[in-house]
């Protein structure tokens, strides 16, 4: 069992928030959160790069010079992949990169990655965080109270206009809703600040999970 200290705006402790890792994932595998790290990365990729082959480039089919007689090495075209200018020879072209693993296993590497978070003491429990209207320098202020350091991901209940205009302009912070959240999202900040409602919403959806499993 691990308790977290719970903050308020003002980084002043008010409270502490019990919960059990193992609740979470009873094992962190590391082969999973990098298989499923991989795939989260690569169905990022574009895949749009494409380089012209020597039938796509300019220049005459015509043969250079005679096959005898010159000298020279024998040539074809101009086109060909060993002269300047020519086609390349193993040509690149637009590929998807995509691919998908068990759903099961995306979860679980999804709680895997909080569960680690938790462990190492990389998350932040702050008891409420909303605003009335976007205001940067007042989440600036409260991630200086807390004193949160780094890249960071704030987590919360559900989408907030209002909390997302308040972060986007401050470097190195994102967030996201507890539903968006996947183990690339959670292990790519240094540190994870968390409402005590998104902890409670997270822990709900993955009881959901393992009942349903």
């Amino acid at each position: 069992m691990v308790s977290l200290p719970v903050y308020n705006r003002n980084g002043e402790e008010v409270g502490a928030y019990e919960i059990d890792p193992a609740e979470l994932a009873p094992r962190i595998s590391k082969q999973l959160l990098h298989d499923v790290v991989v795939m989260y990365q690569a169905n990022q990729r574009q895949g749009s790069a494409k380089t012209k082959g020597r039938g796509e480039v300019a220049g005459s089919t015509k043969k250079m010079y005679r096959q005898k007689g010159t000298g020279n090495a024998r040539a074809g075209h101009r086109r060909s992949g060993v002269r300047r200018g020519g086609g390349h020879i193993f040509a690149r072209r637009p590929r998807d990169y995509s691919y998908r693993l068990p759903k099961k296993a995306i979860r679980l590497a999804t709680r895997m990655a909080m569960a680690s978070k938790i462990e190492d003491n990389q998350v932040v429990v702050i008891d409420q965080l909303a605003f009335d209207e976007p205001k940067t320098r007042q989440m600036a202020a409260i991630l200086k109270a807390l004193r949160v350091e780094g890249t960071l991901l704030v987590a919360v209940e559900a989408h907030d206009p209002n909390l997302f205009r308040s972060v986007r302009n401050i470097a190195d912070v994102s967030v996201l809703p507890v539903g968006e959240l996947n183990a690339l999202e959670v292990l790519r900040p240094q540190r994870m600040l968390m409402t005590k409602a998104a902890l409670d919403a997270f822990r709900g959806k993955v009881k959901q999970q393992t009942q349903a499993s």
